[in-house]
């Protein structure tokens, strides 16, 4: 009797004849005593867009699969606390910013009296964020994967526990394969401690109850570009304070991040570039920033905020896996290493995404989902990075894949350019956003397409356009012949691909 009464206190699942198999109210030798043992084909630790990708296509493919996930909801960062709200935030400013600015008048539509309800842009992403996770436990639901809500640790080869926050077992699984899908999480700043409120992180960025009047960045990537544009676009007045002495972080080509910076400077950034953070402290309401110059140390300031973002980066989260008494290493940097079929030291275990080599990318997460799940399945394992698109999601945005100019010329290899100015671009002047460009990388001798680096209002969405072109080993010629609808922004990516293969466009 008592043990019925206890189980009927377990709350349901994703799946209807599944269990959290979390008894509320027993103690940590208690929940072990009744913890479960079930049978799989495949475990994935974490439920991001790497690990939920994977499980999908798993039970797909007709492997019995559970996800372990230790999250109120699936999606892990990207969905909860980072791509998508903050596309959401950027979405909503973007709109604050056309009609508060005055930028629709140009269009002939007079709007007064603009006024920001902050409640409701926070709203709208909650709702979005919403939406989506709840998306991923109806996709879970529908292809019979497990969801096992826990802190996945492995403890051999082919066995998995599940954890509860007070690191009892919640249930223990058995599979033939394995696959960490971690992801990764904030980077701290040595002396900073994040309070979400006034020191944040990505994280509590997204979540502001006030518009801040001076907020610092520090660091000028892809994240702290993303939102500080958001908040700047809201009314505050943005600095960014970068060790680099250029902005948009790793990747992105030289030209492309110097008109970046020149049109945030047009929207009132300050930036700090080649600049040390070295300390900072609370001093009243404001927050106090000493920084420095990298070349010359001397070159001491110190810099006054309400709000301070950091965004020095991320990194791999493996914490508690198991993975030392398994002998699976991690590299400096805390990436577990794999090798082309994602396999570690141990065969049966896989892993994937911001935990291993390569860039920290949703899509690239997800690829590698895909295609460790077919290979464990007896498929083919292929993956091009050079191929893999990276975007800020900036207005315009900015969009490349493949080598940048700075790339070509450390690797030595020759090249030719092709540029078209989106001011010379019909779609572009119809809706009054010429800024930009696209530019080619392609090679001397075979014409072959290197790299797409591009500037403007649908970069996100037109880069995959390159990204298909390379994938299939496209040359400028074949791009440049390639009919293309018109008035559309694309017709500016085949213009470039003429400039680079006859050394002129035609519109240009």
């Amino acid at each position: 009797m008592m043990q019925a009464s206890l189980w009927s206190l377990v709350t349901t699942s994703v799946r209807p004849t599944c269990v959290k198999r979390i008894v509320p109210g027993l103690t940590a030798a208690q929940q072990r005593r009744y913890a479960s043992t079930i049978e799989a084909d495949l475990v994935v630790i974490g439920g991001g867009p790497g690990g939920y990708v994977a499980s999908i296509k798993g039970a797909q493919l007709g492997m019995k699969t559970v996800c372990i996930e230790k999250g109120e909801t699936l999606g892990g960062t990207c969905l909860n606390v980072g791509c998508i709200p903050s596309k959401s935030l950027l979405n909503s400013s973007h709109y604050y910013h056309l009609a508060h600015a005055g930028e629709l008048k140009k269009f002939g539509i007079l709007v007064d009296n603009v006024k920001l309800d902050l409640e409701r842009v926070m709203e709208q992403k909650r709702n979005t964020v919403k939406a989506l996770t709840g998306g991923i436990a109806s996709l879970y639901k529908k292809n019979k994967v497990e969801w096992v809500k826990g802190h996945g640790k492995i403890t051999s080869p082919n066995q998995v526990n599940a954890l509860g926050p007070d690191g009892s077992v919640i249930s223990t699984i058995n599979t033939k394969n394995i696959i960490i899908a971690t992801g990764s999480e904030v980077t701290p700043f040595p002396g900073l401690e994040f309070d979400e409120k006034q020191i944040i992180s990505s994280t509590g960025c997204l979540s502001l109850s006030q518009v801040p009047k001076k907020f610092i960045v520090i660091g000028a990537g892809v994240i702290g570009l993303e939102l500080g544009s958001v908040w700047q676009r809201l009314g505050a007045e943005v600095t960014a304070v970068e060790f680099l002495p250029t902005i948009g972080g790793v990747g992105i080509d030289g030209e492309v991040s110097q008109m970046i910076q020149k049109m945030l400077v047009k929207d009132s950034w300050n930036f700090k570039l080649g600049t040390k953070v070295t300390a900072a402290r609370k001093q009243g309401n404001d927050i106090i920033v000493s920084v420095e110059n990298v070349k010359d140390p001397s070159k001491k300031e110190e810099l006054t905020c309400d709000t301070l973002l950091v965004c020095v980066g991320r990194r791999p989260y493996t914490t508690n896996l198991g993975l030392e008494d398994l002998g699976i290493e991690r590299d400096e940097k805390g990436r577990i290493p794999v090798n082309n079929r994602f396999q570690t030291v141990v065969p049966s275990i896989y892993a994937i995404g911001d935990c291993i080599h390569g860039p920290m990318l949703a899509h690239k997460a997800e690829d590698e989902g895909v295609i460790t799940v077919e290979g464990i399945a007896g498929g083919a394992v292929h993956i091009d990075y050079n191929c893999v698109p990276s975007v800020i999601y900036l207005h315009p945005e900015v969009g490349w894949v493949g080598k940048s100019e700075e790339d070509l010329k450390k690797e030595g290899i020759e090249y030719k350019i092709g540029k078209f100015p989106y001011l010379a671009n019909s779609r572009a002047k119809t809706n009054a956003e010429t800024e930009g460009f696209v530019k080619i990388l392609v090679d001397k001798n075979t014409d072959k397409i290197l790299g797409v680096h591009m500037i403007c209002s649908c970069a996100g969405e037109l880069i995959n356009e390159a990204v298909l072109a390379m994938e299939y080993g496209a040359s400028a010629e074949d791009v440049a012949r390639t009919c293309h609808a018109h008035p559309t922004f694309a017709e500016a990516f085949k213009e470039a691909n003429l400039a680079a293969y006859f050394g002129k466009p035609i519109n240009f």
